[in-house]
């Protein structure tokens, strides 16, 4: 059907959920609006699906998460009675019908007689990812839109390994959700009969208690907290979102008692009032921290992303401002101290390995070998890193101790199998802790290490490409460089050119050779200098991103080497 068809087949239905046939008679007549909403179903890849809240089925709405549901019970039907039978764990944010969703989710499930283990209030997505793993579930899935503005929402499908649900099985689960051509007519229970019959379990303290004993572990160096941490001054903010529920409790729980949560931000509120973008990466959102961090002259500033898979920080000055720390900076900040304190207290495995994405700075790669210890890279995406992680437990040929993205996500301890910023906040605190016990902040430790390491710096930057055209102008300008193949960027040759899509590596000199990792729409650039860029579309959103990077000699030398290299990405973009 066209869209319009699809429309009116939506328009015609006395049945439609009351609150979606009201947004729809507010469309009528937006005829641009009303494509966006109709034109296709929502894609569901192997990150699952994340969009706009609304009527249609390129929306987030009830029928769209049912739809999605019923692919992953048909695919569970398909499985034997006792890997079927140990269930979905499911969780959710503090967004707009995100509690809804996973209600819906959870009686779609009922409905094909799947257990469903469901939280009793908003919880962090690192905690679903725990959750599967703790009480063996073979699938766990989460309501959130991560850190997107207000009117979007999302469903992640995660594995019996806590990780995101493999590409293997994810592929089959969008077969199954693709068969399902008629999204008002999939079946559902009935929520006081799941509760009767024990088909669904509600769940909350018990777990959360079991998860906080597992934050407990990351800790160093407890000596060091008693001392030097205990009343070191932090600021708090969940942004509105789910953080709220463990994030304090972590940090008491590791002896960080003289800390404050923004009691604005403390609100779960979907609005996000005080932040239209809720992205810790982003300076506005720490607006309200630095405000109550100058009155307290807090030390360390942290904020946690809606669903807290993402951690962002900054750090006070002596002139008494605040420095905004970039994911890549908090990554090598962590994994420098973890792998000098686990060396210094004998407790860094001899085969030791960290890994990270392939668009993650290389500062990392250096701290690693100093230390001995190997750096692997993978696609962007945390399952990759979880991937690695469920290799290494099954090989024994390595011991995973880190693992981050330039996207403000980190794990520490492989008990979560997804960014997990509740560990960050603690491993983060304990890292300021030991720079205090030698006079100094996390700017200066990180200054340290550019001394030792060089100047790095990285920026990520995203080409939006909405509505109805969105993805045919994003193939096209992923076909131009493809096809036009940039020979140099600001002057700098390009010595070799690695499609993962071909899973190619070219050289300049006409040579190349295979790219032992899976197939992505990935392309990266080695120039001559050291420097890399790569471009991939978001696997999330209707967008492109680019990413840098570089060293040099000087902060100021490195961030101008940055500056240059954009603008060139520009004017091949424009020419």
């Amino acid at each position: 059907m066209s869209w319009k068809e699809t429309y009116q087949s939506w328009l015609k239905r006395d049945d439609l959920e009351p609150g979606l046939k009201e947004e729809l008679n507010d469309l009528e007549g937006q005829d641009s609006k009303l494509e966006e909403a109709f034109y296709a179903p929502m894609e569901f890849g192997t990150a699952g699906m994340r969009g706009v809240m609304g009527p249609g089925i390129n929306r987030m709405n009830i029928y769209t998460v049912r739809q999605a549901t019923e692919g992953l019970a048909n695919f569970m039907d398909e499985l034997d009675t006792k890997t079927k039978k140990r269930g979905v764990a499911i969780s959710f944010d503090s967004r707009y019908h995100s509690k809804e969703f996973a209600h819906e989710a959870a009686h779609v499930l009922g409905a094909h007689h799947i257990p469903i283990f469901v939280f009793d209030d908003m919880r962090p997505t690192p905690e679903l990812s725990y959750t599967v793993r703790h009480l063996k579930t073979y699938a766990g899935i989460m309501i959130t839109a991560s850190h997107n503005p207000k009117q979007y929402n999302g469903y992640k499908i995660y594995g019996p390994d806590g990780g995101q649900m493999p590409p293997k099985e994810s592929d089959k689960i969008t077969e199954y959700i693709r068969k399902v051509t008629d999204i008002f007519d999939v079946p559902v229970a009935k929520e006081h009969e799941l509760r009767q019959n024990g088909m669904e379990t509600l769940i909350g303290e018990g777990v959360d208690q079991a998860y906080l004993n597992e934050v407990k572990q990351i800790t160093i160096n407890p000596d060091l907290i008693s001392e030097y941490g205990a009343d070191m001054k932090l600021i708090y903010t969940p942004l509105h979102g789910t953080g709220k529920v463990l994030g304090n409790r972590a940090l008491q729980n590791a002896g960080f008692s003289d800390f404050t949560i923004v009691p604005e931000q403390a609100i779960a509120d979907p609005e996000f009032i005080t932040t239209p973008f809720p992205n810790p990466e982003f300076a506005q959102t720490f607006d309200l921290a630095i405000k109550l961090g100058k009155k307290q002259k807090a030390d360390l500033l942290v904020a946690t992303d809606p669903d807290a898979d993402r951690l962002g920080a900054a750090v006070r000055q002596p002139d008494g401002e605040y420095q905004l720390l970039t994911g890549n900076q908090m990554a090598a900040l962590m994994l420098n101290y973890i792998l000098t304190a686990r060396q210094e207290n004998g407790t860094l495995p001899d085969n030791a390995v960290a890994v990270k994405s392939i668009v993650s700075s290389e500062l990392a790669t250096k701290i690693a070998e100093a230390h001995g210890v190997e750096m692997v890279n993978v696609l962007t995406g945390f399952k990759f890193i979880a991937d690695q992680i469920q290799s290494y437990e099954t090989t024994k040929a390595h011991t995973f101790v880190f693992g981050f993205e330039e996207s403000y996500g980190y794990l520490i301890k492989p008990f979560v199998r997804d960014k997990d910023a509740i560990q960050g906040i603690v491993m983060l605190a304990e890292i300021a802790a030991y720079y205090r016990k030698q006079g100094e902040t996390l700017y200066d430790g990180l200054q340290d290490l550019f001394k030792t390491y060089g100047y790095y710096a990285e920026k990520t930057i995203s080409k939006d490409f909405p509505g109805v055209d969105g993805k045919a102008q994003m193939s096209a300008l992923m076909t131009k460089f493809r096809e036009e193949k940039p020979a140099k960027f600001a002057d700098q040759p390009v010595v070799a050119l690695e499609d993962f899509e071909k899973q190619l590596t070219t050289y300049s000199d006409g040579t190349s050779k295979k790219i032992a990792l899976p197939t992505s729409n990935v392309l990266k650039y080695q120039l001559k200098d050291g420097t890399w860029i790569a471009i991939r579309p978001s696997g999330t959103e209707p967008k492109i991103k680019f990413y840098i990077g570089t060293s040099a000699d000087s902060n100021k030398a490195a961030q101008q080497k940055v500056a240059d290299f954009e603008k060139a990405i520009d004017h091949f973009i424009e020419a």
